[in-house]
């Protein structure tokens, strides 16, 4: 607000102004990713793979699936949604977009925000999209349907945000994807619990709102920190 005020403009022009480059940006990403089909379909047939052919593995054992199916869907969901992440500053890197961008007037916590919401965009909805699909060949519907749906709106976009951080820290490296891995997996633990276990409570018609409020939470704090974190871990790897 300061520096507004110095600069003689409203905060409100600001914000106004940081919000159109932002959305600018986003539909940029998500445009770039569209052009190569191979960012979105591979993902999403790895998702569609795992939770279609574990069914499979288990028989007619209806319950036994019911019970583990929530579980199966996370992990699904969140090993395709790091697959695509990789590159998601690779490119700009190697093509010194990076460099422009950090000597670039706009802040950098904004292209990167921008990265993470069209990375989410493009791998964490079409799955959420496809969860009532691939929960019904798991026996899972009804309300329980709804808490699963709910949870992976709140967890996914925490892939994508802290994704940003270690693709960040990874990105001088030509094959960094195993310590990107090492590097994510263990924040992402968290989700990975509260979500997957808020959906077996509802299914046992126990109280949720706690571990969604986990998650809710978690999604805030990440929203905040993540941008600023992965523009630090950029700028210093540019120097």
């Amino acid at each position: 607000m300061v520096l507004a005020l110095a600069l003689n403009k409203s905060p409100w022009t600001i914000i106004v102004s940081d919000f159109n480059t932002l959305s600018a940006l986003i539909a940029s990403e998500v445009s770039t990713t569209w052009r190569r089909t191979s960012d979105i379909t591979n993902p999403l047939a790895f998702y569609l793979m795992v939770v279609c052919l574990f069914p499979l593995s288990l028989g007619p054992e209806s319950a036994l699936l019911q019970r583990i199916g929530p579980g199966v869907i996370w992990v699904a969901t969140l090993l395709a949604g790091l697959i695509s992440i990789e590159r998601m500053f690779r490119d700009d890197w190697d093509d010194g977009v990076i460099d422009q961008m950090r000597l670039s007037p706009i802040p950098l916590w904004i292209p990167v925000l921008a990265k993470a919401i069209a990375h989410w965009l493009t791998s964490g909805l079409p799955a959420i999209v496809l969860s009532p699909i691939v929960a019904l060949l798991m026996g899972i519907n009804g309300d329980t349907l709804w808490v699963l749906m709910l949870a992976l709106g709140l967890g996914t976009p925490i892939v994508s945000l802290v994704g940003t951080i270690g693709v960040a820290l990874t990105v001088e490296q030509k094959s960094g994807s195993a310590l990107q891995t090492v590097l994510i997996l263990p924040i992402l633990t968290p989700v990975l619990v509260f979500g997957s276990a808020s959906v077996d409570l509802a299914a046992n018609g126990q109280a949720i709102s706690a571990h969604l409020s986990l998650l809710a939470a978690f999604l805030i704090f990440v929203l905040y920190s993540a941008p600023w974190a992965a523009s630090l871990a950029l700028r210093i790897s540019s120097e």
